[in-house]
């Protein structure tokens, strides 16, 4: 079977997803971020639009469930660009909703995330969930375990928001260890939020896809890291694992809003990988790497070890 990657459009090939932006947001709503929503189409249309215009082919949204996902205005931004958008089902921290989820709805959402992947309209092609600060409280590890059953049981990706950078090694352990999924199943959010390269090179060695996605954070001072990380993880043997995303959450942080939004990682960030470590390593992050951490894996198996190279 070829390999595939669920868009909102349908499934696509993997090999032609070309330049991918691994994780940003098109709509986007929280209770933490009053009065900065995403959730203007005409605006979500016009940053697919630039990010194409600077050679972008696909976007992977990661706007989990109840978080103002919008997937008819996807769908209709994704036909109306020629973008590719895989999105997310799953669920955030316990803060970005109102009331917080009760325990018992928890426990029933793998079968949501399951018919999100498998048969809603609109199709979603991975699971967001989100860990804590330096930890894994109860509802992080509920989430994630109702994740990891509607990995199982589809063989959709992870993708993991982690607080501030942090525990990367604790979610990997629940996953990986105590729920069965393959590390290459697992994506990484927000690593160059806690710079600490030898977690970074630990969590790596597992084989787990990690996520380097800050340019439109402007209260995170990620930029600077940026490339001494990568190219710690590379020449550590990882490059095959690194993906790149802008991670747009708010309206000001739009390129068509004054903010540097999804076409800074083409017209910034890809020249400067280039410019530092050659061309190959540019087309791993933004086209070979996303090919393999959100392809659709069949159920039960895990296609190759860590992946690094």
């Amino acid at each position: 079977m070829n390999a595939v990657v669920r868009t909102v459009l349908g499934d696509v090939p993997a090999d032609t997803l070309g330049t991918v932006d691994a994780h940003d947001h098109l709509f986007l709503r929280s209770p933490m971020l009053p009065g900065q929503e995403l959730d203007d189409p005409a605006a979500a249309e016009a940053e697919l639009r630039a990010f194409a215009a600077a050679g972008g082919t696909t976007v992977v949204q990661w706007t989990p469930r109840g978080m103002g996902r919008r997937t008819a205005d996807v769908v209709a931004a994704s036909r109306a660009t020629g973008v590719h958008v895989v999105m997310a089902t799953g669920t955030h921290q316990a803060v970005h909703y109102t009331p917080p989820p009760t325990p018992a709805e928890l426990d029933a959402l793998a079968g949501t995330f399951i018919a999100d992947l498998t048969s809603a309209p609109v199709r979603a092609g991975l699971v967001k969930v989100a860990g804590g600060f330096h930890g894994i409280d109860e509802h992080a590890r509920r989430t994630m375990t109702a994740a990891a059953e509607a990995h199982h049981a589809t063989g959709a990706a992870v993708a993991v928001h982690l607080e501030l950078g942090t525990a990367p090694l604790e979610v990997l352990d629940l996953l990986c260890g105590t729920l069965g999924m393959p590390p290459t199943a697992v994506v990484l959010g927000h690593l160059g939020r806690c710079p600490d390269i030898r977690v970074q090179r630990e969590a790596a060695r597992t084989g787990a896809f990690l996520a380097f996605d800050g340019p439109s954070r402007a209260h995170h001072a990620t930029d600077w890291r940026l490339f001494d990380q990568l190219a710690a993880l590379a020449d550590a043997g990882h490059a095959g694992q690194l993906l790149l995303g802008g991670d747009t959450t708010t309206a000001a942080a739009r390129a068509v809003d004054g903010g540097p939004g999804m076409p800074y990682l083409l017209r910034v960030l890809r020249p400067r990988l280039t410019r530092e470590f050659g061309e190959e390593l540019a087309d791993r992050v933004f086209v070979r790497n996303p090919a393999r951490a959100f392809v659709l894996r069949r159920p039960g198996t895990d296609r190759g070890g860590a992946g690094g190279r």
